[in-house]
């Protein structure tokens, strides 16, 4: 009877697609934005989105990266958006206090290449 058992739950580990057991992809995850961010007055954050209903506050900066941060209380967001400075309010009371995932980093610029046509 163990016998059977067994084979019965390789054939069932057999049976499941390799995408389940498969290593995590090198690429990151796509993740696509829902919240609508509001344009702000900053020299470092051009737009503020907030979910109440999930507490994600997401983030864009001029220099085009979002990122979206996880459990921010209400109470964060509002203060983010009534903050003479945003730039200032976002380093002392949002970096580094709450986890937060890149929704589309920074990109590095591409240099251009010299022309050589002497």
């Amino acid at each position: 009877m163990l016998r059977v058992s067994l084979a019965v739950f390789v054939a069932m580990l057999e049976a499941i697609p390799s995408a389940y057991c498969a290593e995590p992809s090198a690429a990151p995850n796509h993740v696509v934005s829902r919240i609508p961010r509001q344009p702000v007055q900053s020299t470092a954050i051009a737009k503020i989105g907030y979910s109440k209903h999930r507490h994600i506050l997401e983030i864009e900066f001029v220099n085009g990266a979002v990122y979206r941060y996880l459990d921010v209380p209400p109470a964060i967001y509002r203060g983010f958006m009534s903050a003479g400075s945003k730039a200032q309010f976002y380093d002392f009371n949002v970096k580094g206090h709450y986890r937060s995932i890149p929704i589309r980093p920074l990109q590095k610029q591409q240099v251009p290449a010299k022309n050589h046509s002497d």
